[in-house]
């Protein structure tokens, strides 16, 4: 049969070997041997296993290269498999196998400040790395900051591993070697045709404003008054729909540019509000607010999401390959049914061969800037 560049295959079989087996050989089927690339997901309850699954790819497919991490959830096709026994395998044969770049990634203390160990010297700005990353013992924040710093406009998009609720529960997998900390990646080359999407499934509510008053995390005035009052008023002019919402949960979105004339989806980076200081009358935010940004309050649910998510792929049709690393909040708990992400991108891209994760934490660019982010689903997609 006529082998194409992308496949990606799921398995819920009991039996590891087994699932393992259908995986690798429905793969094998689609791309041959020796893919470019391969990327594998697995739940949970496969960990145990893991060093095991990892010698069957490598045996029967031979990738060029093999990366991987362990998820709560993972996904193929149009299909979610949430917090059961699942496999998914991806692969893709890029063309250029020269311009794919294996990464081991550490975060060594020194004093009070964090080195990330294991970046190249040089970083193009026109590559793309996928990072696959360890939340409890890799500071993802901080690596970002380093290549915004080093390389500006490359493209960061992946995940945090999301079996663990501990340091040591995860394993990150690089070439046949097993990590239980740090983070590992691809360094794909601008050679490579991909893009990414970031829907991160909030819309923006009531009037921006400017921040005239913070600290660290804390917004004391917004446009010159106190930063709860501002939430007060939003509040009392809300419609009963948008008090719901503001019930369920409060964000915040802070402008990625500000020289936009008007600001809507996709023009925020998206941060919780913490809670309130009614004596300062201050709002604690999920991140450092910085003095003189532009910031939105922002309501989130499943209509939003949704609709966030279908909007931002309109243009996503004719990928052939695709990464997805959705929010471990989001699935069946959010949407009230299975398949929600997997099956719209799915759909938007005209059946792409698509896997993923559900992470603790996803990363992709907001406006030309990587971020680490929650509640978001984060595309990479392969032309």
């Amino acid at each position: 049969m006529l082998q194409k560049a992308f496949a990606s295959s799921v398995s819920e079989h009991p039996l590891p070997t087994h699932a393992i087996g259908e995986v690798v050989g429905d793969v094998l089927d689609v791309v041959g041997p020796s893919p470019d690339i391969a990327v594998l997901f697995v739940t949970a309850p496969l960990v145990g296993v893991l060093e095991d699954l990892v010698a069957v790819v490598e045996q029967l497919l031979s990738p060029g290269t093999l990366v991987g991490t362990t998820a709560v959830s993972v996904m193929s096709g149009a299909r979610e498999v949430e917090e059961t026994p699942a496999v998914s395998l991806w692969a893709a044969n890029v063309g250029v196998a020269a311009a794919v770049q294996t990464l081991r990634l550490e975060a060594q203390q020194r004093g009070s400040a964090v080195d990330i160990v294991g970046l190249p010297d040089e970083l193009d700005a026109a590559a793309t790395l996928v990072l696959l990353a360890d939340p409890f013992t890799f500071p993802a924040d901080r690596l970002l900051a380093e290549i915004e710093r080093r390389s500006p406009g490359m493209a960061v998009v992946g995940g945090l591993a999301s079996a663990a609720r501990g340091p040591g529960g995860n394993r990150l997998l690089l070439n046949g070697q097993l990590y239980t900390d740090g983070a590992v990646g691809l360094l794909l080359g601008p050679e490579i045709a991909c893009s990414t999407v970031v829907s991160q499934g909030c819309r923006p509510i009531g009037d921006p404003f400017t921040v005239t008053s913070a600290e660290e995390n804390l917004v004391h005035e917004l446009g010159g008054r106190p930063a709860l009052e501002r939430l007060e008023e939003l509040v009392a002019a809300a419609t009963p729909e948008e008090r719901a919402l503001l019930a369920a949960g409060v964000h915040i979105g802070i402008v990625a540019n500000e020289h936009r004339e008007s600001f809507g989806r996709g023009d925020f980076v998206i941060r919780g509000v913490l809670g309130a200081d009614k004596t300062t009358r201050s709002l604690a935010i999920g991140d450092e607010a910085p003095l003189g940004a532009v910031v939105q309050f922002q309501v989130r649910d499943a209509t939003t999401a949704s609709e966030d998510l279908h909007a931002l792929h309109a243009d996503s049709s004719g990928a052939k390959g695709a990464l997805v690393f959705t929010c471990n909040g989001r699935g069946t708990y959010l949407f009230g049914e299975p398949h929600h992400d997997a099956a719209m991108v799915h759909d938007l891209t005209d059946g792409a061969a698509l896997s993923g994760m559900f992470c603790a934490g996803e990363i992709g660019p907001v406006n030309g800037t990587n971020h680490l982010h929650g509640f978001t689903a984060s595309t990479l997609l392969f032309r």
